[in-house]
């Protein structure tokens, strides 16, 4: 049997509503685009959404919305992608790091250190978990610092009744192909209750358009297409059936895994959190054995991710870290393996990954 990793979907009403946009609409700046951003504000729970052409984009407009600039001190996770600090290091900003909770794989509310020169704090939903919010809130409301939540993995998680994107002063997606919900391209969004923030990230999305032929910012070209918002409006029909299912094949996951000796399982729902599975993220200090095996099996696997951000040659280069600085981070960096999980996972994939763990695990 061959599982995926991943299983993007792709509809023929989805196909259907970006030919139309197609026909019918601006190819930028269509009507698809502003009723996306309205549709997905409402999911949210927030005033505003504003969709741009990634989820890395999303994060640095909204930095420099909210009056981040070169220099500024940005603290976040570094067991995350690489996208979560490139959006605000391309602008001068300089990333700190605190070390992560290693049974949530969230950013550390007890590890996080507040300088005179830190401006923002970026906690990661990594794997759609939520961050523990409550507790980074209130380091940030005592320190006077912005909280940018990096949702980009957790369309739709919730925590303690409110959804990801409302949970901090601006909340960021990503809709990568291979996101909980995507639009048949790259794609993000950025959501907030602030009204300025929206506004800036609305003209600077757009060369910094003033008015047609007037620049009142320096701007950049990061307007998500009429065609992909399209798909977009589709895919959110459907998001919360979607992940309906990803917990559903979690749980099955679970059930079927728990008892196993020398593997611990990503945190399951709780009543303040629901998570989202966007990857299914076990540790087990046999990762890379227990990789080739999958793939031998026919099991395809991830490793999300090997490298943490500060150890990025490119980080090393020009910040110096170097090994021991988050030990916790670096150990969950060796031990993470993520395992299939999508919305149209049956049962007897499951199954047959759970069987070729158990074989591995003897």
């Amino acid at each position: 049997m061959k599982v995926p990793l991943a299983q993007p979907v792709m509809t023929e009403e989805m196909v259907e509503a970006a030919a139309n946009a197609l026909r019918n609409e601006r190819l930028t700046m269509g009507e698809s685009m502003f009723r996306f951003e309205e549709e997905f504000a409402a999911m949210c729970g927030v005033k505003h959404a504003v969709s741009v052409g990634s989820g890395t984009a999303a994060i640095q407009l909204s930095l420099l919305s909210a009056g981040l600039k070169a220099n500024d001190t940005i603290l976040t996770s570094s067991l995350s992608f690489v996208a979560t600090t490139n959006a605000f290091v391309a602008f001068g900003g300089v990333p700190a790091f605190a070390d992560v909770i290693e049974s949530e794989y969230t950013i550390d509310p007890s590890k996080i250190s507040v300088a005179a020169e830190t401006k923002a704090i970026i906690p990661v939903h990594l794997y759609g978990h939520p961050c523990r919010m409550d507790e980074v809130n209130a380091i940030a409301e005592e320190s006077s610092v912005l909280v940018l939540e990096d949702a980009c993995q957790a369309h739709g998680a919730m925590y303690k009744g409110k959804r990801a994107g409302a949970l901090g002063d601006i909340g960021c997606f990503s809709f990568y192909p291979t996101k909980n919900m995507h639009v048949g391209g790259d794609g993000g969004m950025v959501t907030t209750d602030d009204e300025e923030v929206a506004n800036s990230v609305r003209k600077l999305r757009h060369c910094g358009r003033k008015g047609q032929y007037e620049h009142d910012a320096i701007g950049y070209t990061a307007r998500l297409n009429s065609v992909n918002a399209a798909v977009g409006i589709e895919q959110l029909k459907m998001l919360e059936g979607w992940n309906e299912k990803r917990r559903a094949v979690a749980a099955k996951y679970h059930s079927k895994l728990k008892d196993i000796d020398g593997l611990r399982l990503p945190p399951r729902p709780s009543g303040d959190v629901i998570p989202v599975y966007h990857l299914y993220a076990i540790t087990t200090e046999r990762r890379d054995e227990l990789k080739a095996h999958l793939d031998g099996a026919g099991v395809q696997t991830g490793v999300h991710y090997e490298i943490p951000i500060h150890l990025q040659p490119i980080y090393r280069q020009m910040f110096g870290y170097a090994e021991g600085m988050l030990p916790v981070t670096e150990r969950l960096c060796r031990q993470v393996l993520t395992l299939p999980i999508f919305p149209d996972m049956t049962d007897d994939q499951t199954a047959y990954v759970c069987e070729k763990m158990s074989e591995f695990f003897g």
